[in-house]
């Protein structure tokens, strides 16, 4: 078999399988088609639903940015009060602070004046107190230098005293008693009384009688005139010592009349008169200082 026959043999044998292919291309092809055309609507499905999705989406964020911008405003609103009010609260603390600063500033002041005008007071008070210390001073010491002339005269005039007293003393007598008794000193008038109260050896109580008088007491005896003679100085008296009476008849001036008090003293009393009137007896009553204490 010669080439070309055996190439048309070929060719002929190939055409079906040509149409076989053409017919499956053209299959693919028409499904290809077919496939993109689906894939198309199902895309355009998509973009549609992809469309939707994003107006919802739009709207949504319409909404958010709405509802943002509300909440914004509404938080500028609340910033702008809260800022109005802290200013208000700012400007009412600065107030505040003010009136207090104010307040403190003139109680300050006015502590500040009470103090001047406290040391002024205690400067002239202080000033007053030199014056009054320079003038009590001054005056002290014209005091001091009279006190100290009064304290020499004192001195003088005591020791006078003294040497008088000590020459009355001298002149002082002692005697016997009514009883036998030798007495004490015996005072004839009121220096001498004076004189013997002075030496403190007796107690010495001064009196005066009178006749009306039923009785007095004196010391811790009762007495009673019973008489007077003022020609011849005489007297008679009642003595009451211890519950007993006891009856000193016409004794005479400046006579130690003598009397025991067993219950205060193992020492004699002296009853001395110095001068008898009508009716009335001057004198004074000797007591023994040392007595005895109460036997029970």
């Amino acid at each position: 078999m010669n080439p070309t026959t055996e190439s048309n043999t070929t060719e002929k044998r190939s055409v079906p399988w040509l149409g076989v292919v053409l017919a499956v291309g053209l299959v693919v092809v028409g499904g290809f088609s077919a496939w993109q055309h689906s894939n198309l609507v199902s895309q355009q499905l998509e973009l549609k639903q992809m469309g939707r999705e994003v107006a919802s989406l739009r709207e949504s964020a319409v909404q958010s940015d709405r509802e943002m911008l509300e909440t914004l405003q509404a938080l500028k609103g609340e910033m702008d009060s809260s800022a109005k009010k802290s200013a208000e609260t700012v400007a009412a603390a600065r107030a505040a602070l003010r009136r207090q600063t104010n307040q403190i500033t003139a109680r300050l002041a006015k502590r500040q004046e009470e103090q001047t005008q406290q040391a002024q007071q205690l400067a002239t008070e202080i000033n007053e107190i030199k014056a009054s210390t320079e003038q009590a001073s001054t005056a002290l010491s014209a005091k001091l230098t009279d006190v100290t002339t009064e304290v020499s005269t004192v001195r003088t005039d005591v020791a006078a005293t003294k040497s008088d007293l000590e020459r009355t003393i001298g002149d002082l007598r002692r005697t016997t008693g009514d009883l036998g008794v030798m007495s004490g000193l015996i005072a004839t008038n009121s220096r001498e009384l004076t004189a013997l109260k002075e030496l403190g050896q007796r107690d010495y109580y001064e009196f005066t009688l009178n006749k009306k008088q039923k009785q007095q007491r004196i010391g811790d005896i009762i007495m009673q005139v019973k008489k007077t003679d003022v020609r011849r100085n005489r007297f008679t008296v009642e003595v009451v010592a211890d519950d007993k009476r006891i009856e000193k008849k016409d004794k005479t001036v400046n006579e130690p009349v003598q009397f025991y008090v067993t219950s205060k003293s193992r020492v004699p009393y002296e009853l001395v008169i110095n001068e008898v009137r009508k009716d009335t007896l001057v004198g004074y009553l000797s007591m023994p200082k040392v007595k005895m204490t109460a036997q029970r």
